[in-house]
């Protein structure tokens, strides 16, 4: 039987071994995009189960995100808005970019009485966010419905309020097929905006389209079918009315693969080919090079590491494209520059 002696020397030989090795980090924080935030739930509840890792993410808009990782009150941010050079510069270290998943921006609209499928030009959509045409009949708008009786119903444009990585994506496809549009109002997480009403988050939007009529509006191509919302086929840069979908998303990806391999911050709005849907974007996770908290910085590494490879599989049960190989090969290169008290967390 051991002395208490015996049990102190065998306590004090083991502290060296224990301090050394790093604590398992159990929960981590982030904030930003409601794009994603249907496939990010579904993730983080998988992982918490298969890793014991809880993640508590708030879903109030990219801006937001940004802004929180900015301050330091969260491990991670999550935008559908790249950081370009210049708001990479205002952050308090260097930040990387790690895409996760492809989404696409439907063209939601309520139109009573209206039994058929409206299609938009980016002529009409513009017009519309300008505040140029304010009638369903509008010329603009039948030009692309021939044959069907559309309506002479107001139309009230709906907006985001917040700042949004979804209005990131529109706009940037706005100032992409519109000069006017490029110059007056431009493309940002938040703009000023000629016309229509504002609501906060990709389900805002969805819910002031589906209970104002004559409403049209920008989402997630989830939280359009989620409300049961009337989906609008949009032209693309082919000449083709293309509607969102998993095929057309990815094709949209595909058609900014050679871009994307070199910086993952490029836009893949308005593709070149034949099926591309033209509203689409990556969302991404900011993070931080370089943390002291070497158990949390791993813990987002492995995560990170997850979701692009086994994570993907859940990608087009919640209409999401998978990511190509080519954008995870550059977020496993990327993973590699993960680091704590300037040591690399993976190989």
């Amino acid at each position: 039987m051991r002395t208490i002696r015996e049990f102190l020397a065998v306590a004090i030989m083991a502290l060296p071994l224990a301090a050394c090795q790093p604590a398992v980090a159990q929960n981590l924080t982030g904030a930003g995009a409601t794009f994603p935030y249907p496939i990010y739930s579904k993730w983080f509840d998988v992982y918490h189960q298969k890793a014991g890792v809880a993640i508590n993410y708030q879903s109030i808009g990219s801006g937001g995100g940004i802004q929180q990782l900015k301050a330091g009150t969260v491990d991670f941010g999550a935008s559908d808005a790249a950081l370009n050079n210049d708001r990479l510069k205002e952050m308090p270290r260097r930040v990387l970019h790690f895409p996760t998943v492809a989404g696409a921006v439907a063209m939601v609209y309520n139109l009573p009485g209206f039994s058929g499928t409206v299609k938009l030009t980016p002529e009409a959509i513009v017009g519309i966010y300008m505040g140029k045409i304010t009638m369903w009949n509008d010329k603009a708008i039948a030009s692309a419905n021939p044959g069907a009786s559309l309506p002479a119903t107001p139309v009230l444009p709906v907006h985001r309020s917040d700042g949004s990585g979804t209005t990131n994506i529109f706009t940037t496809y706005l100032a992409a097929v519109s000069g006017a549009w490029k110059e007056l109002v431009g493309a940002n997480t938040a703009v000023s905006w000629p016309a229509g009403v504002g609501g906060k988050g990709n389900d805002g939007v969805a819910g002031l389209v589906k209970q104002s009529p004559g409403s049209i509006g920008y989402v997630e191509l989830a939280y359009a079918k989620q409300n049961k919302l009337a989906i609008a086929p949009v032209r693309n840069r082919a000449g083709n009315f293309v509607e969102p979908s998993i095929a057309s998303t990815t094709a949209a990806v595909a058609s900014a693969a050679n871009g994307l391999a070199k910086d993952v911050r490029m836009p893949i709005v308005n593709g070149a080919k034949a099926d591309a849907y033209p509203i689409a974007g990556l969302t991404i996770l900011l993070v931080y090079q370089e943390s002291k908290d070497v158990a949390k910085q791993r813990a987002i590494a492995n995560f990170i590491d997850w979701a692009i490879h086994e994570g993907q599989q859940y990608a087009q049960g919640l209409d999401y494209a998978p990511l190509p190989e080519a954008v995870v090969h550059v977020d496993e290169a990327t993973l590699k520059l993960l680091t704590s008290s300037g040591k690399k967390v993976r190989a």
